[in-house]
C-alpha cells in the first residue's frame, strides 16, 4: 500500500531519524492482524503526530507500529529516488503489492532489507555472489500476506561497525547516491535471474548500502 504526500527527500529523513533514539524491537513475528490494527501508519510521515497516535495504542502494539512506520516511510523515500530515473515509471495502482515501478517496461517491487543475520555469510562474499542472498531473500522474507515471486530490486543495507543495520534506513540522501551512481550504467540485462517456487523466472538485482 502506497500514499503520496507532499514532503521532501530531506524532510523526510529528518522525520526518519527522529525515531533512531527508540529501540528497534519487535517482541513477535510480522503477521497480518497486527497490521490491520496499525494501519493508522501510512497516514503521516511526521513524527511528532504519529507519536501522539501511537502512544495511545495497546502496548504490546507500540514497538510494531514504529517499526512499520519507520519501514514503510523509508520505503516510499526509496521508491521516489528510483522514480527519479528517466527509464523508471510507477506502477498506476498505488496498492499494488507486486510492482512499484517498471524499468526498461519490466515491472519492479521495491525491498529494502538489512543484511540477514541468518543467511550467514560474509558481507564481503555477499556482495561478490548476490545471487545466493536472493534466492535467500525471496525464500526466509516477506511472510503472509507480503510473500511474492516476482521481479523484486532490492537495497540491502550493512553497518559493519555498530551492527545496527536498521537505522541506515534512514540515510535517504546517502541512498539516493547509491542508486543514481548504480543508474548511470545500469543495464536490464545484467539483473540476475533466478527461479520461483511454480518454475517461473524471476528478475532481480542489488544494490548494497553499507557504513563502515
Amino acid at each position: 500500500m502506497k500514499y503520496t504526500y507532499s514532503i521532501s527527500l530531506k524532510e523526510l529523513e529528518n522525520q526518519l531519524k527522529k525515531r533512531l533514539s527508540i529501540p528497534y524491537v519487535w517482541g513477535k513475528k510480522q503477521n497480518n492482524r497486527d497490521d490491520k490494527q496499525t494501519n493508522f501508519i501510512y497516514n503521516c510521515p511526521y513524527f511528532e503526530i504519529i507519536k501522539n497516535k501511537i502512544e495511545n495504542i495497546s502496548p504490546d502494539l507500540y514497538n510494531y507500529a514504529w517499526n512499520r512506520w519507520y519501514n514503510f516511510w523509508s520505503a516510499q523515500g526509496i521508491e521516489q529516488i528510483f522514480l527519479e530515473e528517466k527509464n523508471i515509471i510507477a506502477a498506476k495502482n498505488k496498492k499494488d503489492r507486486e510492482k512499484d515501478f517498471f524499468i526498461s517496461d519490466i515491472p519492479f517491487d521495491h525491498k529494502t532489507s538489512v543484511f540477514p543475520k541468518g543467511f550467514q555469510k560474509s558481507f564481503k562474499y555477499t556482495k561478490e555472489n548476490k545471487k545466493e542472498l536472493i534466492q535467500w531473500l525471496y525464500e526466509n522474507q516477506s511472510q503472509q500476506q507480503r510473500k511474492h515471486w516476482k521481479n523484486r530490486f532490492f537495497i540491502v543495507l550493512y553497518d559493519e561497525k555498530n551492527g545496527q543495520h536498521w537505522k541506515l534506513k534512514s540515510e535517504l540522501m546517502n541512498i539516493q547516491k547509491k542508486i543514481h551512481q548504480k543508474f548511470k550504467t545500469f543495464d536490464i540485462s545484467s539483473c540476475i535471474t533466478i527461479t520461483g517456487e511454480k518454475n517461473e523466472k524471476i528478475i532481480s538485482e542489488i544494490i548494497f548500502y553499507s557504513q563502515p
